[in-house]
């Protein structure tokens, strides 16, 4: 029995020391969860400095793509992640839909919301990135990701949700630059990993049925940051 007792003791003793040597789960997280608020709010802040300017800094009229495709769709919810200065947003509104849309910039809210008051229109917007806005699954007509661009590594997470917030019929309307785009001055991100090619968004967007998706040239006149010919990637899809 007290030979029992002693090996009893020995593992009690070698377990607590192999929990004492063990990092919690906390102490893993914190650097992570450290770098990432870093990041959006570095992020935050270099939106809040481009939209801080009087102007409406990529114009006030919707993208062209989306409005044209929008308009073929009846009205509904609607929501706009990565929204800015809210030019989709409010030409949506005066069409019918019910609009949620986010950023993480306040000062592209601030602008969205004066860009409402000016057309007689009313959107929900939220300061808010992927990672932080709420909404139940199977709950929009439809989404737009319209120049949605988004750190490679996080890219897929983020649109997997876009897919699970799209109700079944859904369309998600795209628009974006390709990696062709990178040397041109016409705008976008100048690191290829924040930009697009179709085939990897089909694996992104892995859920929907595409009906039309195409990479090409076009020719923008969206603002001060969106001038001149532009290669982008264009996508209708649906749940």
């Amino acid at each position: 029995m007290q030979k029992v007792n002693v090996v009893f003791g020995i593992i009690i003793s070698a377990f607590f020391l192999a929990c004492e040597s063990m990092p919690t789960k906390v102490e893993e997280s914190k650097p992570k969860a450290k770098e990432n608020t870093t990041n959006k709010d570095m992020a935050a802040k270099f939106w809040d400095e481009r939209y801080a300017d009087s102007s409406y800094v990529y114009g006030e009229t919707p993208n062209h793509f989306f409005d044209s495709v929008l308009q073929t769709l009846a009205s509904g919810r609607l929501l706009l992640p990565a929204e800015g200065e809210g030019r989709n947003a409010v030409a949506a509104a005066k069409l019918g839909w019910r609009v949620d849309a986010f950023d993480i910039s306040a000062e592209g809210k601030k602008k969205a919301l004066r860009l409402a008051d000016k057309e007689e229109s009313t959107i929900n917007y939220t300061v808010s990135g992927f990672e932080d806005f709420e909404a139940e699954s199977n709950s929009y007509n439809a989404i737009g990701l319209i120049y949605a661009h988004v750190p490679a590594e996080q890219r897929r997470a983020y649109y997997q949700q876009c897919v699970a917030w799209l109700k079944p019929g859904g369309t998600l309307i795209f628009e974006g630059f390709s990696k062709q785009q990178l040397g041109k001055n016409s705008g976008g991100p100048k690191n290829e990993a924040m930009l697009f090619a179709l085939e990897e968004l089909k694996e992104e967007l892995a859920g929907l049925k595409f009906d039309y998706a195409e990479e090409l040239d076009i020719q923008l006149n969206e603002g001060a940051y969106h001038t001149g010919i532009g290669s982008v990637v264009r996508i209708v899809a649906k749940k």
